[in-house]
């Protein structure tokens, strides 16, 4: 890694990681790519908030529904064929390129703030 790829404590900041509840879970039939509509409970600060997520590989609609994720919540919405996607859902690609949903160790409160 060279030090431009490095970032400050100040940018590290400014993005706004928060802990949510999937309260529903999916599929996208018009999604170009395999994926769920997700809605979301952040916490009382935020709302619930909809997300589109390529996560079908390793999860079902049912099996997801209660998970804690971590969603970065200031992104601007972005249109998803007939759907806004308001959150990024997090994860990471396992060896095949398929996302695996970053996971909490203990469950937290809604809305609670990635530091």
């Amino acid at each position: 890694m060279d030090s431009s790829a490095t970032i400050t404590w100040s940018d590290f900041e400014r993005v706004d990681i928060r802990v949510g509840t999937i309260l529903e879970a999916r599929p996208f039939p018009a999604a170009r790519k395999p994926a769920y509509q997700l809605l979301l409970d952040l916490g009382p600060e935020i709302g619930f908030k909809k997300s589109s997520a390529q996560i079908t590989h390793h999860y079902q609609p049912a099996d997801l529904v209660g998970r804690q994720v971590l969603c970065v919540v200031n992104f601007p919405p972005r249109q998803i064929a007939n759907f806004m996607s308001e959150v990024l859902v997090t994860g990471a690609a396992d060896a095949g390129g398929h996302i695996v949903l970053t996971a909490l160790a203990a469950p937290v409160p809604n809305g609670s703030r990635l530091v």
